[in-house]
Order: structure tokens, then C-alpha cells, then sequence
């Protein structure tokens, strides 16, 4: 967890131009992840963290034309890189902090948050603020293409229970929140938490 919004910025900025040759096969999941959102057409949907967005394309299939994608990012050289891809073509990108999105409150019908988590300076606060801008009943995606076991074991770490995507950890953090997680599965191949925004 950062607790400083500097470090963050440097930490993706210098891995932004090979951000998506580092992790190639990460589309199926990414897309997987998405599905699993049951969005429907004409939904609007954040995608919080989006990075080089590569989770856009899939977000604006599930919506289709006359939905609204938004990714929104702290790091500058990680909206260049989405925008190199062309994905600033089925998505808006926003440059701003998660902590105080640009958004009207109960706005979207979805968040999608892809390796965020771990790096919100305040979780608790952050995942209220994108409570705010999510009508009830609106979904939360936590996600990331690799379970925690084996994200730990890329870093050179043991996995940890006081890891913040551990489920007792995670659920009371997000009831506290404004969400009621519904599912939640950590394998090898993925991490996927869903949760629902309570009135």
C-alpha cells in the first residue's frame, strides 16, 4: 500500500512503455474479469486505475455504442501509453486521483479496479469515493489476471493475511464502504472480488 501519491506516479511511470509487452496473455483474463461485471448495453462504467487501459476494449464491447466508458489514472505516461494503443478511441481518459473523481455522485452502473487496491493511500476512503459516483445496486470489481499466492511469489514474498485482497480482511473493508461483496475467488490464474453497492 502507497501512501504517497509521488512514489505511485514513479513507480508506473518508468514501467509504462512496456507495461503491456511485460504481460501479454493478460487480455483473456482481463476480458474473463469484465464478463463476470454483467453489464448491459448502454451501461456507464469506470474502469478506476485503468493504466494503459487494457480493459477498455472489453468494457466498451459489454456496453456497446451507446454506453460510456471512462478510465481514469494518476499517472500521466500510463494515459500515453493507452492513448499509443488507441484506446483513448473506446474510452474517455481522465487524468485524476480516485481519491476525488470528476464525477457526478451515482453516476455509473460499474467500477472495474484492476491491481488497485494495493495501491490506495487510503482504502477505506477510496473505495467510498467510488461508492459516491456508483448508483446502489451498482457493481465493484476488484481484479487482477494473477491470484495473490502467485502475484507474492513474482515480488519475491510470502503472501500474507494482512494483505488487503484477503477475504477477512477485504469483506469488512468494503462493508464499511458502502459495498456488500458477493463473490470472491484468489486461484493461481486470477484474483476477482464483486461487490455491490448498498444503498
Amino acid at each position: 500500500m502507497s501512501d504517497d501519491h509521488t512514489h505511485v506516479q514513479e513507480f508506473f511511470s518508468v514501467r509504462a512503455a512496456d507495461w503491456d509487452s511485460r504481460f501479454p496473455d493478460d487480455g483473456p483474463a482481463y476480458a474473463a474479469a469484465v464478463a463476470e461485471l454483467d453489464l448491459r448495453e448502454g451501461a456507464r462504467v469506470l474502469d478506476a486505475g485503468c493504466g494503459t487501459g487494457r480493459a477498455l476494449t472489453p468494457l466498451r464491447a459489454a456496453v456497446g455504442a451507446s454506453g460510456l466508458v471512462v478510465g481514469a489514472d494518476l499517472t500521466p505516461a500510463m494515459l500515453q501509453a493507452a492513448v499509443r494503443a488507441g484506446r483513448d478511441r473506446v474510452g474517455r481518459l481522465l487524468l485524476t486521483d480516485v481519491a476525488a473523481l470528476p464525477l457526478r455522485s451515482r453516476s455509473l452502473d460499474a467500477v472495474f479496479a484492476a491491481g488497485l487496491i494495493a495501491h490506495l493511500p487510503d482504502p477505506a476512503g477510496n473505495l467510498r469515493e467510488l461508492a459516491r459516483v456508483v448508483r446502489p445496486g451498482g457493481v465493484l470489481a476488484l481484479f487482477h489476471p494473477i491470484g495473490r499466492a502467485a502475484l507474492a511469489a513474482r515480488q519475491g514474498r510470502r503472501v500474507s493475511p494482512d494483505d488487503l485482497r484477503a477475504e477477512p480482511r477485504l469483506r469488512p473493508l468494503l462493508a464499511g464502504s458502502g459495498w456488500r461483496m458477493t463473490s470472491y475467488v484468489d486461484e493461481d490464474a486470477r484474483f476477482l472480488a464483486l461487490a455491490v453497492r448498498e444503498d
